[in-house]
């Protein structure tokens, strides 16, 4: 029977100097200090004679061609093929901007290559076995009777020779924003908080991944301000402990069942990608303009430089615009972590868990990149900040300016569900 191997590595990747950061839209972007350090996390996974890598990375998400550089880079150390190499994202807001920090971005992949090298040479042999709960630290930020992902998936991994507990993976699902635009700090927010409470609690490392938090904003903040994330006090929590608040949840839901997770001999992992191609309209200048009009007016973003693309755009005879999504799978036993570039809503995880019948299959996003939030088609035709607004700011990162087409929602799922390694409902 084959026997799985696993290696791991933490790397500290906090910047030294004040750094640009991305996030919050504001015009002043320094940072001032650091509240809590960024780390980069590596495993290196082999079964039978394949490697695999999966690397998570506190940072909101680089744009696809830096992280297309930095899969092909741990692909050639390990001489692997860059399907074999997922980036899980955090998205904590408070973190560099790698695309105006290049002395950064570069530190950065130096840090992580290192640790792939040293992942990789501290392989040993491993138990595993996933475990589910739900855990109360999101908010629908969009719906009150809104959706939400619940599920906290732990893969619980026991080392084989000692029975020592190795590393628990985890994938939650609330926005990694519990700091709000008045902080200034350097911080890895709410998952930080979570390795260190947890690494604490059982003595071991604690790798954290990012599910469809598209819509799902952090139930608990601190600021001094009240954002449009965090209006209602009827669901939010203002808390001065905010960030440990998040962890104690996480902590007391994963509590009740980690001694219930027998980690066993793993007789299956595997990962791989496929592609999928989704189209975007580009507004008409009309609409355009009511667009730039209503963030202006409900969000105070000045939408002027988007309003200008979208004319290149028309006057160039370009309504439409084509964006190659990746799919990518890391299949263990019964359980799947899946993830696209884009922020997408809770309801694709949903869908695709059900649609499979599997709950320990963990669709979300922040994988391999940031690429514009995902609505479902309910949304899509409610529109606001997570359907036309944040493209204002962030559409020179995406590639494209308007939110994929309403139907492209129901197209991602069925693909995820069609191309999933776990057997769905008959």
């Amino acid at each position: 029977m084959a026997t799985a191997m696993l290696g791991f590595c933490e790397i500290d990747i906090t910047p030294t100097i004040p750094v640009q950061t991305i996030g919050f839209g504001r015009e002043d972007q320094l940072s001032r200090g650091v509240l809590s350090k960024l780390v980069g996390q590596i495993s290196v996974w082999k079964f039978e004679i394949t490697k695999m890598v999966i690397i998570t990375i506190d940072n909101i998400g680089f744009s696809k061609l830096h992280t297309e550089q930095l899969r092909n880079e741990v692909s050639y150390i390990l001489n692997i093929a860059k399907s074999q190499v997922m980036i899980c994202f955090s998205h904590t807001h408070s973190a560099p901007n790698d695309d105006l920090e290049k002395d950064y971005f570069l530190f950065l992949c130096d840090q992580i290559k290192e640790g792939v090298i040293e992942a990789n040479n501290n392989m040993t042999p491993i138990l595993a076995a996933w475990g589910n709960t739900f855990g109360d630290i999101g908010v629908n930020r969009r719906s009150e009777q809104g959706d939400i992902d619940k599920r906290i998936g732990v893969l619980k991994i026991l080392d084989a020779d000692t029975g020592a507990l190795k590393l628990l993976l985890l994938r939650l699902t609330a926005h990694a924003n519990v700091l709000k635009r008045d902080n200034y700090l350097i911080s890895s927010d709410y998952f930080g908080s979570i390795r260190d409470l947890l690494q604490e609690k059982y003595k071991c490392y604690v790798m954290v991944t990012q599910g469809a938090a598209g819509n799902i904003a952090p139930k608990y903040f601190k600021s001094e301000i009240t954002p449009f994330d965090a209006s209602d006090p009827k669901r939010y929590v203002r808390s001065d402990t905010a960030l440990e608040d998040m962890a104690n949840e996480v902590f007391q839901q994963i509590d009740k069942i980690i001694s219930d997770i027998n980690s066993c001999n793993v007789e299956y992992i595997r990962m791989y990608s496929i592609y999928q191609q989704l189209e975007a309209d580009v507004p008409k200048y009309d609409r355009a303009v009511e667009i730039v009009t209503e963030a202006k007016a409900a969000v105070g973003i000045d939408g002027s430089a988007w309003l200008s693309e979208v004319e290149r755009l028309l006057n160039e005879g370009i309504y439409t615009q084509i964006d190659e999504i990746e799919i990518q799978y890391f299949s263990i036993s019964n359980g799947c972590i899946c993830g696209v570039p884009n922020e997408i809503m809770c309801e694709f995880a949903l869908q695709a868990s059900e649609q499979l019948g599997n709950n320990m299959f963990y669709f979300g996003g922040y994988t391999n990149g940031c690429t514009s939030y995902f609505p479902t088609e309910k949304e899509y035709n409610k529109g606001g900040y997570e359907v036309h607004w944040a493209m204002l700011e962030y559409y020179k990162y995406y590639g494209r300016v308007a939110a994929l087409n309403p139907e492209c929602a129901s197209k991602l799922v069925k693909a995820v569900v069609e191309n999933a390694p776990i057997h769905r409902k008959s």
